[in-house]
C-alpha cells in the first residue's frame, strides 16, 4: 500500500517540491507537441537556448537538470571534464551551474549542432569553455559522420546525410592530463572504438560516463566495454536507457539502435 502511494503521490510531490520539475512540465505543455526538427529559441529557468530540435532538447532538460543524470563529486573545486558529444550545451551549462569554475573541453561533430553549442554558450555567458568542432575517435584525421539535425549524429552512419568531419584520438588528449574528474561520452555508437584505444589513459579518469549503443544486426560490446572498465579498476553502474515489452519476441530488429544503457563507473579510492 505504500508503494502504491508513493507511485501516486510522487509526482505532486515533485512538483511542488522540485523548480526542475516544474520547469520540465512546462516545456511539455509549450513544445511537447512540437514536430521532429522544429527549431526556436526557448527559455528555461535562468536560460535561454537556441533549439535546433525541441523534442530532443525536452528530454534533455529533463535528463540532465531534473534527474541529474550526471551530477559527481570532485575533490577540487576546478574539476577537468571532457564532455564528449556536447550536442547544443545543456550538459555544458549543467556542469557550470554544478561547478563554475570547471574546466570544460567539449567536442560535438555536428556543424549545424556545434554553431548552435557556440552561441547557445554565448549568450549565457559561458566563454570559459574550451570548444572542438571535431568527433572523438581512436585516431586523429578524417571520418565520415552522419548528420540527423538533433542529438543521433554518429560515425560511419549509413543513413541520412553523409559529411567529413575531422577527429581527435581522444586517448592523447586524456595522457596529456593530470586527473580527469568527469568523461562523459555520448557518441552514438562509437564508444567501444574509443574506450578501446583510452584504456590505459582512463587510469587518469575519476568518473566515467558512457552512453552505450548497440547497432541492429551488428555485434554487441557491452560485456567487452563492462570487461575492460573492471581490469583498469573501475566499478560500474548500469542504467538502462530503452525498454520493450516481450523482448523475447519483440527484439529491436527494426530498430536503428536496439540497445541502449547509461553506464556509470567510478573509482573508489
Amino acid at each position: 500500500m505504500k508503494q502504491l502511494f508513493m507511485e501516486i503521490a510522487s509526482p505532486v510531490y515533485q512538483l511542488l517540491k522540485s523548480k526542475e520539475y516544474r520547469e520540465f512540465i512546462r516545456l511539455i505543455v509549450l513544445f511537447g507537441n512540437s514536430p521532429r526538427y522544429s527549431s526556436r529559441r526557448i527559455r528555461f529557468l535562468r536560460y535561454q537556448f537556441f533549439v535546433p530540435d525541441c523534442a530532443s532538447f525536452i528530454w534533455q532538460f529533463r535528463e540532465i537538470f531534473f534527474e541529474q543524470t550526471y551530477k559527481f563529486t570532485a575533490d577540487r573545486p576546478d574539476p577537468v571534464i571532457y564532455d564528449c558529444g556536447a550536442n547544443i550545451g545543456t550538459s555544458c551549462l549543467y556542469f557550470k551551474t554544478l561547478y563554475p569554475n570547471a574546466r570544460i573541453k567539449a567536442f560535438e561533430a555536428d556543424p549545424n549542432i556545434f554553431a548552435a553549442f557556440q552561441k547557445n554558450m554565448k549568450d549565457n555567458n559561458i566563454l570559459d569553455i574550451e570548444v572542438f568542432d571535431k568527433a572523438v575517435w581512436h585516431s586523429s584525421g578524417k571520418v565520415r559522420f552522419g548528420v540527423d539535425g538533433a542529438d543521433g549524429g554518429a560515425i560511419d552512419q549509413t543513413d541520412g546525410a553523409i559529411i567529413q568531419v575531422e577527429t581527435i584520438r581522444l586517448g592523447e588528449w586524456l595522457a596529456k592530463e593530470e586527473q580527469v574528474d568527469l568523461l562523459k561520452i555520448d557518441i552514438e555508437g562509437a564508444e567501444y572504438e574509443v574506450i578501446l584505444d583510452c584504456r590505459d589513459a582512463l587510469k587518469k579518469v575519476r568518473n566515467l560516463f558512457i552512453e552505450y549503443h548497440s547497432r541492429s544486426h551488428r555485434e554487441q560490446k557491452l560485456d567487452q566495454i563492462l570487461a575492460l572498465l573492471t581490469r583498469i579498476g573501475f566499478r560500474y553502474y548500469l542504467q538502462n536507457v530503452d525498454t520493450r515489452k516481450y523482448p523475447f519476441v519483440n527484439r529491436g530488429r527494426e530498430l536503428k539502435m536496439d540497445l541502449q544503457v547509461n553506464i556509470f563507473a567510478y573509482r573508489e579510492s
